[in-house]
Parts: C-alpha cells; sequence; structure tokens
C-alpha cells in the first residue's frame, strides 16, 4: 500500500491526512479532527472518552479505524487513529459541534480535489498555494516554499536510488540541518519556539533559501559522488551543508549580525494581522 501524507487546512487548522493509492481514499487523523470540532485543549483525552464510549455502544466504525504512523507533536512518525470520509461521518456525529456540517462539506471537497490533482499534477501546487495563502504567508515565500519541495523531492528520490531508507531520511537530513546552520532539527525547532509544526513552514526566505541550497547541492554531490549506503551518504550529506554553510558565513560577514532567527510564522502572521488591523481603524 502506498500512502502519502499531507496537512490539509481547515479554518486554519491543520489536519494530518493519510492518502492511500491502493483504496485512493483520503484518511484523516480522528484526534486532528477532533481538535478542530472541539475546540479542547485535550483532544487526545476527549477522543479516548469518546472511543471508549462508542466501544461499549458496539459501534463498528471505531472498531474499524486504521491506525497509521503520522508526525507526532514531538516530532517522531507514531501510530495514530486515522478514518476514511465515510467513517468520520458517522464519528461526526457522535460529536455535538457547530462547525459538524461545514466540516463535512470540507472533507468531501478534500476527496473531490484529490481526484482531480491525480489527473493533473498541476492543481496540486494550486492547491498547495491556496492553503499557504490561507494560512497568510506572502506570495514571494510561497513560490520559495514550492521551489524548496521540489529540490526537497528530487533529493529524496536520490537517496532512495543509494539504498536510504525509514529514519535514515531524518538522519541525513539532521546532518545537513545541523552542518549549514548549527542547529540539530531538534535544537532548530526548540530555538524557533515549534513544536509539531514544520520547521521548513516557520523559516524565514533566507533561512529557507540556505536551506533549499544545502539540499540542492547534496543531490548533485550525490549524484556525482554515487554513495552507497548510509555511513556513505552521511559524507555527502555534510559535503552539501557545508556549501550552504559558506554562503550563510559570507551572508552574515556583510550584514553583521546572523541570519538564523527565533522568527516563527506565527509570531510573523500575527504581526501581519496586527498591521492590517491597524490600517483598517486608520482609515
Amino acid at each position: 500500500m502506498t500512502k502519502k501524507q499531507a496537512i490539509q487546512i481547515f479554518e486554519q487548522s491543520k489536519v494530518r491526512t493519510v492518502w492511500d493509492d491502493e483504496t485512493e481514499k483520503w484518511y484523516f487523523s480522528v484526534v486532528d479532527v477532533v481538535g478542530v470540532l472541539t475546540d479542547s485543549l485535550n483532544p487526545n483525552n476527549y477522543w479516548k472518552v469518546l472511543k471508549n464510549r462508542l466501544k461499549k455502544e458496539g459501534n463498528e466504525t471505531v472498531t474499524n479505524c486504521n491506525r497509521f504512523k503520522l508526525l507526532a507533536a514531538d516530532g517522531k512518525m507514531r501510530l495514530t487513529d486515522v478514518a476514511d470520509t465515510e467513517q468520520l461521518f458517522r464519528l461526526i456525529q457522535s460529536i455535538p459541534s457547530p462547525k459538524a456540517e461545514p466540516f463535512k462539506q470540507w472533507m468531501a471537497q478534500v476527496a473531490s480535489d484529490r481526484i482531480d490533482q491525480m489527473q493533473d499534477p498541476e492543481l496540486s501546487i494550486q492547491q498547495a498555494m491556496t492553503d499557504y495563502k490561507q494560512l497568510g504567508y506572502s506570495e514571494q515565500w510561497i513560490n520559495q516554499r514550492l521551489k524548496s519541495i521540489e529540490v526537497r523531492k528530487e533529493l529524496t528520490d536520490e537517496w532512495q536510488r543509494r539504498g536510504i531508507k525509514g529514519q535514515q531520511y531524518a538522519t541525513l537530513t539532521d546532518i545537513i540541518t545541523q552542518e549549514w546552520s548549527g542547529f540539530s532539527t531538534k535544537d532548530y525547532k526548540k530555538f524557533k519556539g515549534l513544536k509539531k509544526e514544520s520547521l521548513r513552514d516557520n523559516m524565514t526566505n533566507i533561512e529557507l533559501a540556505l536551506n533549499t541550497l544545502a539540499e540542492a547541492a547534496t543531490t548533485e554531490i550525490s549524484k556525482q559522488q554515487q554513495p552507497r549506503g548510509l555511513n556513505q551518504s552521511k559524507h555527502v550529506a555534510k559535503s552539501g551543508g557545508s556549501v550552504a554553510k559558506a554562503a550563510r558565513k559570507q551572508l552574515e560577514n556583510q550584514l553583521g549580525r546572523p541570519v538564523i532567527s527565533p522568527i516563527n510564522a506565527k509570531l510573523v502572521l500575527a504581526e501581519k494581522k496586527a498591521t492590517q488591523l491597524d490600517e483598517r481603524n486608520d482609515d
């Protein structure tokens, strides 16, 4: 079964999803859906209580829920309860929420859009642009982010050709990040005050450009040196990261300040909204 994970956006809330090519279905993280519908401070606990109650009632939807590994708040892949669109429609009936109906319509649209995107891949790019715009990102940043996704895909394809598997992708990514930024991925996220959020989605334009350079350089060096397995690929990852490190150092010397920033998307977007509100009040 080939599965592709993605973050879907409902009213500026993120919902982890998995697309299964074999069944041609979206599977949604149940706890994320619970969080959206209930605004609970502890959606995990809410789902746990609801799940136990539904099981006692003999609810077949709960019994038939799948569990897939999704990226958790601690940055690790953890087994998570997921449900397809049909199953979620039934579960939502057990959750009193004014958002229930609009959420159902949103789910149906997500499923419909995916079928269209399969026939026209360009629509996937357009959807990503729409999602980032809804979150408030600038068009300049979005274009750069989409380019970074393309570069990342080329790198992971190259790693696959070199025999890289599973957690080894994260290991190599960490080496690249550490080399060019001076931070491990975990420490970089901590520096920016992040938990489950994507590090790349919280990079500044300069940080994103340097990270993209590091990954593009790693890809080209790997193609040239053709490493075998993890150990040889580690050396290549460090070499690729060093290219972006040199660029960072040169830029910092010119600016007279660090370019690795604690600024995250939440702060930037909040400031942007505040500025827009002030401009409206002035009008």
